[in-house]
């Protein structure tokens, strides 16, 4: 799953800058350059919204880059968030489901060594990734 945030830029002392992500409360960074600030501005956005996801939170929408306006000295662009790939390599949490299927299915999967758990897993992402779309 792909987000796009706008975030906010400032300029601090040497070419240093502070990243604010105004859609998600508290989500600030800063980076020793524009480009370790859009590095550090993403890494932060991603670990917040990895968190809302872990804690079975929705997550919030992504305002339009037209209506974010940065203060005085700041401007505005946007950050990736490659979540697939963030919580592959940083997500802690997992949840233990039980599911019921038909003995004939069963049968099925473990004659062609069928991961249960990455079946349901790619379901469910595809489903989130299409109702998050459509919002």
């Amino acid at each position: 799953m792909k987000l796009v945030y706008p975030a906010c830029f400032y300029p601090c002392d040497a070419g240093s800058y502070t990243v604010v992500v105004p859609d998600l409360p508290g989500c600030i960074s800063e980076g020793s350059s524009l480009a370790d600030a859009i590095l550090m501005g993403t890494d932060a956005a991603s670990g917040w919204v990895l968190d809302e996801l872990e804690e079975g939170r929705p997550v919030p929408q992504a305002s339009s880059m037209q209506t974010v306006r940065a203060e005085e000295g700041g401007f505005v662009s946007a950050l990736v968030l490659d979540m697939d790939a963030y919580a592959e390599k940083y997500g802690k949490k997992a949840v233990r489901k039980n599911l019921t299927i038909p003995a004939w299915l069963a049968a099925f999967a473990e004659k062609n060594h069928i991961n249960y758990s990455r079946v349901l897993q790619d379901s469910l992402t595809a489903l989130f990734e299409k109702q998050s779309a459509a919002r």
